[in-house]
């Protein structure tokens, strides 16, 4: 079974294509490019959490490179990083709030039994499957530091 994810941006470039907007279908294109390369690498057929997976290190890439583009006033290649943000942005689900991440942290905490930063990694694992997609994963690396320090 397929990712309904993946058939989305598919259809998405067939209609950019149609279109006529080259800006839309270079980053689409590029997309595409990353899903079936993972499909190669891992010969498999990606799901929507595979598909989520790479669209959020595209994601991490991009802004990465926007706020380097940014430090360097090269307001050009920002703006080019930013459409892409925008559009892989575009494939995801609902962010979740900062509040909502502070729950699914301290409930992970509760069920891992986690009480050092040793076991970190534990309430990472329990919460990235939950999580994946849905909220930035960086910041729900700090929030779960910040609740295994006051432990």
């Amino acid at each position: 079974m397929g990712s309904q994810l993946k058939q989305r941006i598919e259809d998405a470039t067939k209609n950019a294509m149609r279109a006529r907007e080259r800006q839309q279908l270079g980053a689409l294109r590029l997309i595409n490019a990353a899903l079936k390369q993972v499909e190669v690498d891992e010969r498999k057929v990606l799901g929507d959490t595979d598909v989520l997976s790479v669209l959020n290190r595209m994601l991490k890439q991009r802004r990465d490179s926007f706020e380097q583009y940014e430090a360097a006033g090269r307001e050009d290649l920002a703006a080019q990083e930013r459409f892409e943000i925008d559009l892989i942005e575009s494939f995801m689900p609902a962010q979740m709030s900062e509040a909502d991440i502070a729950n699914a942290v301290k409930e992970a905490v509760e069920v891992t039994a986690a009480e050092t930063m040793g076991d970190m990694g534990k309430v990472m694992a329990h919460l990235k499957d939950e999580l994946t997609g849905k909220a930035d994963m960086g910041l729900v690396s700090r929030q779960v530091k910040t609740q295994l320090n006051r432990a």
